[in-house]
């Protein structure tokens, strides 16, 4: 039995009538009654009932269509997953990452894969979590960083770091020095990441600061880490964001501290889509493990 047996069997089981489906096959009706007398031959069973008249599939024919249909279907399926691991080694790979993570991290991976796979194109965007989420869930990202928490039964992640959290502060205008000062900022104005855009962060930074007896005035909100600390670094409030951001944005006129009280903490992960067994993947994993 070949591919071609099913589908001149489906095209007439659609059609029921062999001048219609040999036309629509591109093939004359002597060939395609053949390919159908050598399928039943071999199934040992008769798929359609057919006169002068009219054909008509037979209660065996029209259980071999549905599963046929279902087969078919299947093999569609695995043509495109055969295509998309082949595409991992000779064509495009996708990474989104979040704005608080080290660039220099990502860039050190996109180096280390593109030496490893030079034919493959590697695609870089910076994505907030909730959006990754649906990407990966969607097979429109291959590989996503993303802040915990993660609640999808179509990704399969790793803890790649867990962070601390650190105020901070423009020296020039707010004096601290310890993590008991923190308290000072009760008057002061805050930055901090939009509600909409990181709604679970966005309530960790507010307990955060009733840990230390207040509640932050927030003046300015914004969707990357990268404005936030601009902001503070020109005057318009302090924030509290990942210790981790101060390797990227070490500034003469800001000063961090970190916070320890309440032992809160934030988890960055490493997620791929749960039935993608993807090389790259598995290699850029490794390499920001190791």
């Amino acid at each position: 039995m070949e591919l071609r047996h099913l589908k001149y069997f489906l095209t007439l089981a659609e059609e029921l009538s062999f001048i219609k489906a040999s036309e629509k096959l591109f093939i004359s009706q002597p060939p395609l009654s053949r390919q159908i007398k050598e399928l039943e031959d071999e199934l040992d069973a008769r798929l359609f009932n057919r006169n002068n008249k009219r054909v008509e599939l037979t209660e065996a024919g029209k259980y071999f269509e549905k599963e046929v249909c279902q087969l078919l279907q299947n093999l569609d399926r695995i043509t495109v997953k055969t295509q998309k691991i082949s595409k991992n080694v000779s064509g495009e790979f996708r990474i989104a990452y979040i704005s608080s993570t080290f660039s220099g991290d990502i860039a050190e991976l996109i180096k280390f894969l593109s030496d490893k796979y030079p034919f493959v194109n590697f695609s870089l965007y910076e994505v907030p979590t909730a959006r990754q989420i649906t990407d990966l869930e969607q097979g429109k990202l291959d590989l996503g960083i993303i802040r915990a928490p993660l609640k999808s039964p179509m990704i399969k992640t790793k803890l790649w770091f867990r962070d601390s959290f650190s105020v901070v502060f423009n020296k020039n205008l707010v004096n601290l020095e310890t993590e008991e000062d923190i308290e000072k900022l009760k008057e002061e104005t805050f930055v901090f990441f939009n509600k909409d855009y990181a709604p679970h962060y966005f309530d960790m930074l507010l307990e955060i600061c009733a840990n230390y007896g207040f509640i932050p005035k927030v003046v300015h909100e914004s969707n990357n880490i990268s404005s936030i600390i601009q902001l503070v670094k020109n005057g318009l409030g302090s924030s509290i964001v990942p210790t981790n951001i101060l390797k990227s944005h070490n500034y003469p006129e800001l000063g961090f501290i970190e916070l320890k009280k309440g032992n809160l903490y934030t988890d960055v992960l490493i997620a791929t889509p749960k039935d993608d067994e993807s090389e790259i993947a598995n290699e850029a994993i490794g390499f920001l493990l190791k």
